[in-house]
């Protein structure tokens, strides 16, 4: 067992003083985080918002979910190929030109008030933010000293979560804010013609945000194609192999997955993490308008979003600060219990006490996903960019698990339906409290491939 340096060793290499963190291309994927995160949190708003006009089961309504993060797994192998064939920054300029391409296409899918063309639009937005994570994710924990990995990707993540945190208000004021919903029973007795009209005039509300959306993301994409990224002075012996690999040879390779337990249960801490975190944040609005929590309309509801995400982004800058001290396995596991604490209040409790509990889960997700990600590719040596991909596919649990809360919300109620996410905190406390015996591997970190 390695003495505590004060540091959390989270990749499993030993640290090398001379390596510096290159901070132009720490900035470059901090503003990379920040539009995955507002993008991302954009769907908390528009999913109440698309339940009101199409009259949706909770189930239905999470398929605005399930469509957005199985692109998750579906496209990490394209988007390994993609960094294979390109690299890391040519990647990310290619992601970025897929999200914008995605974000114009909710125009025809507001202009026909068609909930499947909505759907299309959120793959391939996916789609394209999935290329960026494939690249960016792995990238971040290699372009400084592996020692502080962990604590450079979650500083990283908090511009995620600045991302998330600025969302719901930008939502809420362009989206919800106009928005006029009629009672179901309304609804469902117009003639269809009436119906649809009110359809297309709601979801007129979503044009302008996406256009917008769809500039920026395009321009950002022109700025990093222009911009040349200072290589680190030890990459003199480049490889490709650290690059992030397909899912699909990971699944082949029986290296990649069965001889290394701690990928596999990293890939299910970052699946049931995911899970969790975005079934929470897509019924929130929902959860808070019931009669026995606070009765707040959507547009109210959406700004205590503000709430949630805030507390992820403020958790992460401090997570940030913790992990440069402390080993990542403790850390983790106490969010998690403290998480699975505040869950299990919601559903014992009503009122206020219920919401402001389950708006608190937010600062306890802070570190999850950048701390279960290292602590999945840790000691992984040149199979890290194989093992990187399972990683990023395992979001799919933000498909999934999503889904299955909003059926057994259909059943038994949404305030009862909370108890999935408690349980995906249970294993997430175990995975974190089990790593804290974990021991670290001694070998060196493969240099990043400059872009």
């Amino acid at each position: 067992m390695q003495p505590n340096t004060g540091y959390s060793n989270t990749t499993g290499y030993s640290a090398d003083p001379s390596i510096k963190t290159d901070t132009r291309a720490m900035a470059v994927a901090t503003t990379l985080f920040f539009m995955v995160g507002f993008l991302t949190c954009l769907n908390d708003v528009i999913i109440p918002h698309l339940k009101s006009i199409f009259e949706l089961t909770y189930a239905e309504a999470m398929l605005v979910q399930f469509a957005f993060f199985s692109s998750y797994f579906v496209f990490s192998y394209p988007g390994g190929k993609l960094v294979d064939r390109f690299g890391y920054k040519r990647a990310m300029v290619i992601g970025l030109l897929i999200m914008s391409a995605g974000a114009l296409c909710f125009l025809p899918a507001a202009s026909h008030a068609a909930f499947g063309i909505f759907l299309t639009a959120l793959v391939i937005l996916a789609a394209g933010m999935t290329t960026v994570q494939v690249a960016a994710n792995p990238y971040v924990t290699v372009i400084g000293p592996p020692a502080t990995a962990s604590s450079r990707l979650n500083l990283a993540q908090a511009f995620n979560s600045v991302g998330t945190f600025i969302a719901p208000f930008f939502g809420s004021a362009l989206i919800l804010k106009g928005a006029k919903p009629i009672a179901p029973e309304r609804l469902h007795n117009m003639e269809e013609v009436a119906r649809q009209a009110y359809r297309m005039a709601e979801a007129a509300s979503v044009r302008m945000p996406y256009i917008g959306m769809a500039l920026t993301l395009f321009c950002l994409a022109v700025i990093l194609s222009l911009i040349k990224l200072k290589p680190q002075e030890q990459n003199e012996n480049l490889t490709q192999d650290f690059r992030p690999g397909a899912f699909a040879d990971a699944l082949t390779t029986p290296d990649s997955l069965w001889r290394h337990p701690w990928l596999i249960a990293g890939a299910i801490g970052l699946f049931t993490y995911v899970g969790a975190e975005v079934a929470i944040g897509s019924l929130l609005v929902n959860f808070m308008g019931l009669p026995i929590i606070a009765g707040l309309p959507e547009a109210k509801a959406a700004n205590f979003l503000m709430v949630y995400w805030g507390g992820a982004m403020i958790g992460r800058f401090i997570g940030s600060a913790i992990l440069q001290r402390i080993s990542t396995g403790p850390v983790l596991g106490t969010a998690a219990l403290a998480a699975f604490t505040l869950v299990t209040i919601t559903i014992l409790t009503h009122g206020h006490v219920a919401m402001f509990a389950l708006l608190a889960v937010g600062i306890c997700n802070s570190i999850m996903f950048p701390s279960i990600f290292t602590l999945g590719i840790q000691g992984l040596g040149s199979l890290t960019s194989k093992g990187s991909s399972v990683m990023i596919a395992a979001i799919v649990g933000g498909a999934i698990i999503p889904l299955a809360t909003g059926k057994l919300a259909d059943r038994i109620g949404l305030h009862a339906a909370f108890l999935l996410p408690a349980i995906c905190y249970v294993y997430i406390t175990c995975l974190g409290f089990v790593a804290i015996r974990r021991k670290t591997l001694g070998a060196k970190l493969i240099p990043v491939e400059p872009i």
